[in-house]
Protein backbone atom coordinates (compact mmCIF):
# COMPACT_ATOMS: atom_id res chain seq x y z
CA UNK A 1 0.00 0.00 0.00
CA UNK A 2 1.67 3.82 -0.85
CA UNK A 3 1.79 6.13 2.02
CA UNK A 4 -0.16 9.23 1.73
CA UNK A 5 2.87 11.28 2.54
CA UNK A 6 5.14 8.96 -0.30
CA UNK A 7 2.09 10.13 -3.02
CA UNK A 8 2.05 13.71 -1.63
CA UNK A 9 5.89 13.62 -2.48
CA UNK A 10 5.92 11.83 -5.68
CA UNK A 11 2.89 14.53 -6.54
CA UNK A 12 5.52 17.35 -6.02
CA UNK A 13 7.18 16.65 -8.83
CA UNK A 14 4.28 16.65 -11.44
CA UNK A 15 3.84 20.09 -13.26
CA UNK A 16 1.17 21.99 -12.38
CA UNK A 17 -0.95 25.59 -13.61
CA UNK A 18 -1.84 27.59 -10.86
CA UNK A 19 -5.29 28.29 -10.75
CA UNK A 20 -7.56 30.65 -8.72
CA UNK A 21 -11.18 28.48 -8.41
CA UNK A 22 -14.25 31.01 -7.44
CA UNK A 23 -17.97 30.94 -7.28
CA UNK A 24 -20.55 33.33 -5.95
CA UNK A 25 -24.12 32.69 -4.51
CA UNK A 26 -26.78 33.64 -2.23
CA UNK A 27 -23.72 33.61 0.60
CA UNK A 28 -21.34 35.42 -1.69
CA UNK A 29 -18.14 35.22 -3.33
CA UNK A 30 -15.75 32.01 -2.50
CA UNK A 31 -12.20 30.83 -4.30
CA UNK A 32 -9.24 28.58 -3.76
CA UNK A 33 -5.99 28.22 -4.97
CA UNK A 34 -5.84 25.04 -6.67
CA UNK A 35 -3.47 22.82 -9.41
CA UNK A 36 -6.11 19.97 -9.83
CA UNK A 37 -7.74 21.27 -12.98
CA UNK A 38 -7.82 19.23 -16.22
CA UNK A 39 -9.65 18.99 -19.66
CA UNK A 40 -12.33 16.43 -19.98
CA UNK A 41 -13.65 16.77 -23.71
CA UNK A 42 -13.95 19.63 -26.01
CA UNK A 43 -17.25 18.55 -27.30
CA UNK A 44 -19.13 19.48 -24.90
CA UNK A 45 -16.39 21.91 -23.50
CA UNK A 46 -16.05 20.40 -19.80
CA UNK A 47 -12.91 20.71 -17.60
CA UNK A 48 -12.25 18.53 -14.24
CA UNK A 49 -11.37 20.32 -10.45
CA UNK A 50 -11.19 18.40 -7.55
CA UNK A 51 -11.88 20.32 -4.32
CA UNK A 52 -11.11 19.20 -0.87
CA UNK A 53 -14.51 18.10 1.01
CA UNK A 54 -13.16 19.77 4.74
CA UNK A 55 -12.50 22.94 3.06
CA UNK A 56 -14.59 25.91 4.32
CA UNK A 57 -15.96 26.66 1.12
CA UNK A 58 -16.59 23.41 -0.15
CA UNK A 59 -20.40 23.81 0.35
CA UNK A 60 -20.81 27.17 -1.57
CA UNK A 61 -19.34 25.04 -4.42
CA UNK A 62 -21.64 22.71 -4.34
CA UNK A 63 -24.72 24.80 -3.23
CA UNK A 64 -24.21 27.36 -5.85
CA UNK A 65 -23.32 24.69 -8.79
CA UNK A 66 -21.03 27.28 -10.49
CA UNK A 67 -16.98 27.67 -10.38
CA UNK A 68 -14.64 29.82 -12.93
CA UNK A 69 -11.39 28.27 -13.27
CA UNK A 70 -8.87 31.58 -13.45
CA UNK A 71 -5.58 30.34 -14.72
CA UNK A 72 -2.61 32.57 -13.31
CA UNK A 73 0.04 34.07 -15.02
CA UNK A 74 3.34 35.09 -13.06
CA UNK A 75 2.43 38.03 -12.22
CA UNK A 76 -0.61 36.39 -9.97
CA UNK A 77 1.70 34.52 -7.67
CA UNK A 78 0.46 36.47 -4.59
CA UNK A 79 -3.43 36.13 -5.34
CA UNK A 80 -2.51 32.53 -5.61
CA UNK A 81 -0.81 32.84 -2.03
CA UNK A 82 -3.98 34.62 -0.81
CA UNK A 83 -6.69 32.06 -1.72
CA UNK A 84 -4.28 29.56 -0.29
CA UNK A 85 -4.07 31.50 2.90
CA UNK A 86 -6.68 31.51 5.90
CA UNK A 87 -7.89 35.02 5.06
CA UNK A 88 -11.88 35.69 5.21
CA UNK A 89 -13.42 35.10 1.73
CA UNK A 90 -14.09 38.72 1.72
CA UNK A 91 -10.44 39.87 1.76
CA UNK A 92 -9.23 37.35 -0.78
CA UNK A 93 -11.35 39.31 -3.28
CA UNK A 94 -9.66 42.89 -2.25
CA UNK A 95 -6.77 41.14 -4.42
CA UNK A 96 -7.06 41.59 -8.06
CA UNK A 97 -9.80 43.34 -10.32
CA UNK A 98 -12.64 40.90 -10.62
CA UNK A 99 -15.78 41.44 -13.09
CA UNK A 100 -18.10 38.42 -13.96
CA UNK A 101 -19.44 36.60 -17.60
CA UNK A 102 -22.29 34.25 -17.95
CA UNK A 103 -22.61 32.11 -14.30
CA UNK A 104 -21.34 35.19 -11.89
CA UNK A 105 -18.77 33.18 -10.38
CA UNK A 106 -16.15 35.83 -10.01
CA UNK A 107 -13.38 36.52 -13.18
CA UNK A 108 -9.90 37.69 -12.49
CA UNK A 109 -9.55 40.56 -15.25
CA UNK A 110 -5.75 40.43 -16.26
CA UNK A 111 -5.93 36.11 -15.89
CA UNK A 112 -4.06 34.50 -18.56
CA UNK A 113 -7.80 32.62 -19.61
CA UNK A 114 -11.13 32.12 -17.11
CA UNK A 115 -13.02 29.69 -17.94
CA UNK A 116 -16.77 30.25 -16.58
CA UNK A 117 -18.33 26.70 -15.97
CA UNK A 118 -21.80 25.25 -14.84
CA UNK A 119 -21.09 22.01 -12.00
CA UNK A 120 -22.35 19.60 -14.30
CA UNK A 121 -22.05 16.61 -11.98
CA UNK A 122 -19.90 16.09 -8.29
CA UNK A 123 -18.26 12.66 -7.19
CA UNK A 124 -16.72 12.06 -3.96
CA UNK A 125 -13.49 10.48 -4.42
CA UNK A 126 -11.44 10.14 -1.00
CA UNK A 127 -11.50 13.43 0.85
CA UNK A 128 -12.02 15.29 -2.34
CA UNK A 129 -15.29 16.03 -4.46
CA UNK A 130 -14.36 16.15 -8.26
CA UNK A 131 -16.64 18.56 -10.09
CA UNK A 132 -17.34 18.19 -13.81
CA UNK A 133 -17.94 21.58 -15.23
CA UNK A 134 -19.10 22.43 -18.58
CA UNK A 135 -17.79 25.40 -19.84
CA UNK A 136 -20.20 27.94 -20.81
CA UNK A 137 -18.38 31.02 -21.07
CA UNK A 138 -14.16 31.93 -21.54
CA UNK A 139 -11.94 35.10 -21.34
CA UNK A 140 -8.68 35.32 -22.61
CA UNK A 141 -6.05 37.72 -21.37
CA UNK A 142 -5.75 41.05 -23.14
CA UNK A 143 -2.64 41.19 -22.45
CA UNK A 144 0.25 41.27 -24.82
CA UNK A 145 1.99 38.00 -25.48
CA UNK A 146 5.25 39.12 -24.11
CA UNK A 147 3.84 39.42 -20.94
CA UNK A 148 1.72 36.34 -20.68
CA UNK A 149 3.87 33.77 -18.64
CA UNK A 150 2.27 31.15 -16.58
CA UNK A 151 2.44 30.32 -13.15
CA UNK A 152 3.23 26.94 -12.54
CA UNK A 153 3.83 24.98 -9.54
CA UNK A 154 6.46 22.20 -9.27
CA UNK A 155 8.66 20.72 -6.38
CA UNK A 156 6.46 22.78 -3.81
CA UNK A 157 7.72 26.09 -5.21
CA UNK A 158 6.12 28.70 -7.93
CA UNK A 159 8.24 28.80 -11.69
CA UNK A 160 7.54 31.29 -14.71
CA UNK A 161 6.75 29.16 -17.82
CA UNK A 162 6.50 30.46 -21.33
CA UNK A 163 9.25 33.18 -21.27
CA UNK A 164 10.28 34.62 -24.54
CA UNK A 165 12.78 32.77 -26.38
CA UNK A 166 16.14 35.40 -27.73
CA UNK A 167 18.15 34.63 -30.90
Amino acid sequence: MIEATNFREAMSLLTTAVNVITTKGASGAHGFTASAVCSVTDSPPTLLVCMNQSARSHAHFVDNKTLSVNVLSAQHEHISNTFASKLSSAERFEQGSWTELVTGAPILEDALVSFDCAIDDIQQVGTHSVFMCRVVAIKHSETPDEANESLVYFNRTYHQLGQPQFA
